[in-house]
Order: structure tokens, then C-alpha cells, then sequence
């Protein structure tokens, strides 16, 4: 598929004042920024960087949550440890505790296979097409604008995936004002080949999450695996490893304060372009809201894996995603008030609105944008219902698979282009890997505890929220929850891997007519579900509508200011550029940015989570640092800081030196910074990288994998 370079307009063909340190760019829009780049030191051609067919960017993949690379032509693919953290946990069990200590295969037959629903994906074609998805749409509002949207993009993407092997989605850019459709060939044999312990991966867990100076040797490698006639597959051992069109290599070398530093990857979502009216209902409700109750559901999960330690291995994936997800919100929260985000936003929207007054689209644009706040102002009506009903369906694991297997009992019948996205034939063999793999991540106690504090909650609700489909499943009292969910659970037969499998390949009216006490459940929640979706896609359908009018007034008003504007991320490929930078966090406390290994003594308590492991105390005792030491510290490098722009989603994000040579791997923000999803300051954003000497050297000195460094070109030291 040929790439396009699809410029996002006459505003963006401009070649407008940017910041090196801010800006999550399309890569067809930086040639735009050509001269920005050239001038922040980047040595290679910021065309080249617009064609997705070529280095560096066709070997930056999206891999689970996050992102990664490919690092070698037999394809290695290097990402964070927590990234890959759900395959260590996956492969983890009492006897063999992965997550604990590691691993490094012996070889490649000793590689083991990741869980059944880890995708690699590799974004091949990026192409505009607005005209295509906004066709039959015209003249549209609510719920019927949603489904024409939603209709072309489906089409689209059906057209797109007849070629097997590829995973197609349509982005919205802008927030409806463009549309683009990303190809992405799929890649579904990971296995891993190389996690450090615990205590080196996730080094300080959640006291130093989000904090600097970090110490984490946050990595993992895995290989990507294709079937032996070269196209993707499921697992078998027949595969063979895939050949990327290309790859980064590793550098020699190390950064220092003031290099140029660069990243792309698949940041998540960021909220910068919202109405000032959303800042203040996220600082003032949803980030307390959304930590108070994320915070119960990890007391609940840790008081469980206290008096259990098998169910503690089952849950250590969900419970480290809890753990970041507190943290982060609270961060963002701090971060936020910090800023005095909602005044600078209120200011900065009054300013823009009153210049849009004198422009000759006001008359045209104005009553677009107040009818988009004035949706935005009613949305507030259900949102703690719509919080805890996304967390019932999301953090649990049979009462999730149950919801599941319902639906697709109500979408099977259906024609595929009719049926909801996430429930149509392309999506069906990812529903049958989780329904797979919840064996491995389910316990019926902990799930009971989990629903009981949802739903616990959800019964303080006043009426005007209340669900009566969920009233009349899990009563209105604790005593009735706590009895319903102990007939269910314990009637239910949905905790074997061969049962599950069994509904899910089940007919329709199979379905309708099961006994089993939690589908019957499921069955009977499923309508207030859908009534819940379909007031949302009403909503969203007039937002998609009326939104771009903001956009359209933003992006002009940003023009006249002599600013580029670059789209929220959406889990879509980005380049962010910057250097190597210290912090200045407040008032006379000011940090360098590179961590040595002389911080992991300091900090180690020999107790959770500063218990680093006596082979990588022996080694930095011992000293042998050689080629990996920095020349000016001398000293050996962990992590490293810059002002990079980053987000959730670029966890695991290759980050390159001016001359597109692998140095870091992104996987974290500072606590300053946390909010910079919602407000870019530059004052205090930094994301943090570990440092690949720091990588090098654990292989080469620590936990010795020699065969795997000379085929990341950067074989261990002759001894």
C-alpha cells in the first residue's frame, strides 16, 4: 500500500512557530516542521519520516498497551517490562514465579508464548479520508449522525482488511473535523525472551512511579513469531520469527545533558483541545471520583493476594494497572491545580471566542460551538453511573466474559456491517483469547469482592442514576448483593476455560435459553447496557457534529498567534522531538538528568520495592562498568530525562539520538508533569527513558544473555 504524506490543510502547510519540547506530530506533518527539527539538531531527512515505508518509523510498533521496536532482523521487539508485565504474569505460577525472577531463554525454543490476546501491530498506510466518512452524514443529527459515521468507517475498514494479515481502524482527528484510515499489518505470536526480575523492571514501584530521579531498568524483549508461509498466525511451534523491513539499531553510545533526543510511538489520548468547561469537570469530579474508587478496588485486590498468594499472581497484572492509573490520575490532579489549568483554559477560550466574534465565520461557527457546550454541560447527569458500569464490565474477569458472550448472542444475528464495533466476525477471535485466558486471571473470591465494592457503590446512587435492571439483578441492599453474588458465583460454570469456550461458539437461542446463574445475570443487565450506549452515541453523534466548529475556530486563532496545531493523540503513530534535560522542580530544588547506579544503593532496603537482587549488587560492587559507563559521569547509567512530549500509550516508545540510533526506551512521566494530558507545561513536563547501556550491561554483566546482544549488534564484552 503506497503511503501518502496527507497534509491536514492550508493551516498546517504552513510552516508556523513550533517548540522543540512540545507537540505529538503526525508524521505527515513534520516536513512542515522541517526547519524546527534540522535546527533541534536531528541529522536525518524529516521528509523520509513522512513515509511510513521507511526507517525509522516502519520499525516503531504498537505492542499491548503501549509501544515498542524492532531491534533486530529476526524479529526482536524491545518494550518496557511493565508493558510486557501481563505476559510474564501470564507465564508466571507459583512454582515458576516469572514476575519475581525473571527470565532469559536459553534459547529460541525456549521462548515462551505470550497470552492469547497480545497483538504486535505495525502501522502500514495513513490516509485521509474525510470526504468518504462524512458523505452520509450530511444533514444529520444525534444517534443517526453516530451511525453514519460509524457505517462509513466500518466499510471502510471491511474494505481494508480483505487482505489477511491486517488490522485496519478509522481515527478521528481533530475531534470530527478529519478522519484518516490507519492499516496496520497484525503480528499474534509474541514470546518472550527476556525480562529482568521484578525488583530491576519495576524498581521502586509505585514510590517512585511518576517521581525522578527513577532508577527502573524498565525493559523487557520479546520476539514476534509468523506462520512458515511468512504471514501472521496464532502460536504454534512451527512458526518462524518475522523479518521486519527494517530496524533500529542499538547505539554505542550513550546522551548527555543537551543532546537531541527523539521518540515516536502510539501515545493514548490526550484532552488538550477541550473546552474549558471539561478542565473544570476534570479537576473539580472525575480525577478524585475516578481515585477514590480505583483506590478501593486495589485494597480490595491486595487484601485478597495477602491471604492468597496464588490469587496475588493472578491479579499482580490488573494490580499494577490499578497502582498506575491511581497514581497517574492523582498526579494529573496535583498537576492540573498547579497550572491553574481551568483559569488559563476559561482565559484562554474567552480570548479566542471573542476574536472569533469579529471574524467573518462567527455567524456560522458561534452557534455550533454554544450547543456543543451546552451537551458537554449535560453530560454531568450520569457520569458517576457511567463510571462504575465501565469499571463492572472492565475489572472483572467472568462477570466481563459473561457480558460478552450476551452480547455477541445480540450482534451474531445481525448483518456484520450492522453489528457493534467490537463485536463483529473481526473481533470475535480476540473475545475467544480473553475468554481463554481469564483462567489464568480469575479467582472467584477476589472477583466477588471486586463486584461487591462496584456495585456497593452503585446502590448509594440517587434514583435519577439508578438502573433497574441492576437493581433487580444485585438488589438494593448490601445483604441482597451478598447473596446473589454467592449464588451466582457459585452456581455459575463459567470458571472452566471449556466451558467458556463452549458459549462462546454457542448459537444465539443457545444463549437466550442457558441456565447458567451468571450469563442468566449478564442476560438481564445487558438491556440497561444498551439503553446506556445508545444515550451515548446520541450524545457523541451531535458532538462529532457540532465539535469541529471549535476545532475550526481554535486551529484559525492559534494561526493568527503563529502556532502550529497538532491533532489530541489517539493512539495513533507520533514523533515528539526535544533534548536531554534537567528538571527545575520548584523553589531551589533542581535534578540532573541522568540516574547512575549508585542511586540503586542508596536507595536499596533489601524490603519491597528497594529490594534490588544480590547479582546486581555483586555487580555494581564489583565495578566492571567498562564500554557501558558514561565518559563524564564515570559512572554507569540507569535512566535518563527529557522534555520530550509524551502520554499513556508511548510506554515502551524507541527513543533515538540525532542520528535515529536507539539510546532510550520511554516509559514513564515526572509527577510534575502528569497532567500534561490535559495541559502542556513546559516549565515542568518530562518524560523519563531508560537508558540502553543500562540494558546492555545487565545482559552482558548481570543476567548474561550473550547470544541475545550479538544479535541486537551489540555483542558483550570479550572477557
Amino acid at each position: 500500500m503506497r503511503i501518502r504524506s496527507m497534509m491536514l490543510g492550508a493551516a498546517m502547510a504552513l510552516a508556523l512557530d513550533v517548540k522543540a519540547d512540545e507537540g505529538m506530530w503526525m508524521p505527515a506533518q513534520l516536513p512542515t516542521i522541517g526547519k524546527a527539527l534540522r535546527e533541534a539538531g536531528y541529522k536525518g531527512d524529516p521528509k523520509d519520516l513522512a513515509d511510513l515505508t521507511k526507517a525509522p518509523l516502519n520499525a516503531v510498533v504498537r505492542i499491548g498497551g503501549g509501544t515498542g521496536a524492532f531491534v533486530s532482523s529476526d524479529g526482536l521487539v524491545v518494550t518496557n517490562h511493565h508493558v510486557a508485565f501481563g505476559v510474564i504474569q501470564y507465564n508466571s505460577k507459583p512454582d515458576r514465579d516469572l514476575i519475581t525472577d525473571g527470565y532469559v531463554a536459553p534459547d529460541r525454543a525456549g521462548e515462551l508464548p505470550a497470552n492469547p490476546d497480545y497483538r504486535l501491530r505495525v502501522t502500514v498506510g495513513f490516509d485521509k479520508v474525510t470526504d468518504r466518512v462524512l458523505a452520509g452524514a450530511a444533514g444529520k443529527t444525534g444517534r443517526a449522525y453516530y451511525d453514519a459515521v460509524d457505517a462509513a468507517s466500518k466499510a471502510l475498514v471491511a474494505e481494508c482488511e480483505k487482505e489477511q494479515g491486517y488490522r485496519c481502524s478509522v481515527a478521528n482527528m481533530f475531534y470530527g473535523r478529519d478522519f484518516y484510515l490507519v492499516k496496520q499489518l497484525e503480528l499474534r505470536d509474541l514470546r518472550l525472551v527476556y525480562a529482568p526480575p521484578r525488583a530491576i523492571g519495576n524498581y521502586g514501584d509505585e514510590i517512585d512511579n511518576f517521581v525522578w530521579p527513577r532508577h527502573a531498568g524498565d525493559f523487557t524483549v520479546l520476539r514476534a513469531y509468523v506462520g512458515p508461509d511468512g504471514k501472521p498466525a496464532d502460536y504454534s511451534p512451527d512458526n518462524k520469527p518475522y523479518h521486519p523491513p527494517s530496524h533500529l539499531q542499538v547505539a554505542r553510545e550513550g546522551v548527555a545533558d543537551g543532546d537531541f533526543v527523539m521518540l515516536a510511538g502510539y501515545p493514548g489520548i490526550t484532552y488538550r483541545h477541550r473546552t474549558a468547561a471539561e478542565f473544570a469537570d476534570q479537576i473539580e469530579w472525575r480525577l478524585p471520583a475516578s481515585v477514590e474508587v480505583l483506590k478501593q478496588l486495589q485494597d480490595v485486590i491486595e487484601d485478597q493476594g495477602k491471604a492468597d498468594r496464588d490469587a496475588g499472581i493472578k491479579y499482580a497484572s490488573q494490580l499494577q494497572s490499578l497502582k498506575n492509573g491511581i497514581k497517574r490520575f492523582s498526579g494529573e490532579l496535583e498537576g492540573l491545580e498547579r497550572s491553574d489549568a481551568v483559569t488559563i483554559h476559561r482565559e484562554d477560550e474567552a480570548a479566542m471566542l471573542a476574536w472569533l466574534a469579529t471574524q467573518p465565520d462567527a455567524k456560522t461557527l458561534k452557534p455550533r460551538i454554544d450547543e456543543a457546550m451546552k451537551l458537554i454541560a449535560a453530560g454531568k447527569d450520569v457520569r458517576e453511573r457511567d463510571l462504575l458500569v465501565g469499571l463492572l464490565s472492565s475489572q472483572t474477569q467472568l462477570m466481563r466474559g459473561a457480558l460478552a458472550i450476551d452480547r455477541l448472542a445480540v450482534e451474531r444475528p445481525k448483518p456484520d456491517a450492522e453489528r457493534e464495533s467490537g463485536y463483529q466476525q473481526r473481533d470475535e477471535e480476540l473475545i475467544q483469547s480473553q475468554l481463554k485466558q481469564a483462567q489464568r486471571r480469575y479467582d472467584p473470591r477476589v472477583e466477588k469482592a471486586l463486584v461487591t465494592a462496584l456495585v456497593t457503590r452503585y446502590q448509594k446512587l440517587p434514583d435519577a442514576q439508578r438502573l433497574p435492571e441492576f437493581d433487580a439483578v444485585f438488589g438494593r441492599t448490601a445483604a441482597d448483593l451478598a447473596k446473589t453474588l454467592d449464588r451466582v458465583y457459585g452456581a455459575t460454570k463459567m470458571g472452566a476455560e471449556a466451558e467458556r469456550t463452549r458459549l462462546f461458539k454457542a448459537s444465539p437461542a443457545d444463549i437466550a435459553g442457558s441456565s447458567d446463574a451468571l450469563l442468566v445475570a449478564a442476560h438481564k443487565l445487558q438491556p440497561a447496557l444498551l439503553r446506556i450506549e445508545d444515550e451515548r452515541k446520541s450524545r457523541e453523534g451531535d458532538l462529532l457534529r457540532l465539535r469541529p466548529a471549535y476545532m475550526q475556530a481554535l486551529i484559525a486563532y492559534r494561526e493568527k498567534q503563529g502556532k502550529a496545531v497538532y491533532p489530541d493523540a489517539n493512539s495513533t503513530l507520533r514523533v515528539s522531538y526535544g533534548k536531554v534535560t534537567p528538571l527545575v522542580a520548584r523553589d531551589a530544588v533542581t535534578y540532573a538528568p541522568v540516574t547512575t547506579v549508585a542511586g540503586i544503593v542508596e536507595k536499596n532496603t533489601g524490603k519491597q520495592p528497594f529490594d534490588a537482587p544480590k547479582p546486581l549488587l555483586d555487580a555494581i560492587r564489583k565495578g566492571d562498568f567498562g564500554q557501558y559507563a558514561d565518559p563524564k559521569l564515570k559512572a554507569m547509567p540507569v535512566d535518563f530525562l527529557s522534555n520530550l512530549d509524551t502520554t499513556g500509550g508511548n510506554s515502551g516508545s524507541p527513543v533515538l539520538n540525532a542520528k535515529g540510533e536507539l539510546v532510550g526506551l520511554n516509559f514513564d512521566s515526572n509527577w510534575e508533569a502528569v497532567s500534561a494530558s490535559w495541559m502542556y507545561d513546559p516549565r515542568y513536563k518530562r518524560a523519563i527513558h531508560v537508558d540502553m547501556r543500562y540494558m546492555r550491561w545487565l545482559m552482558d554483566k548481570v543476567y548474561p544473555a550473550p547470544a541475545l546482544l550479538k544479535e541486537l549488534g551489540v555483542p558483550a564484552e570479550t572477557h
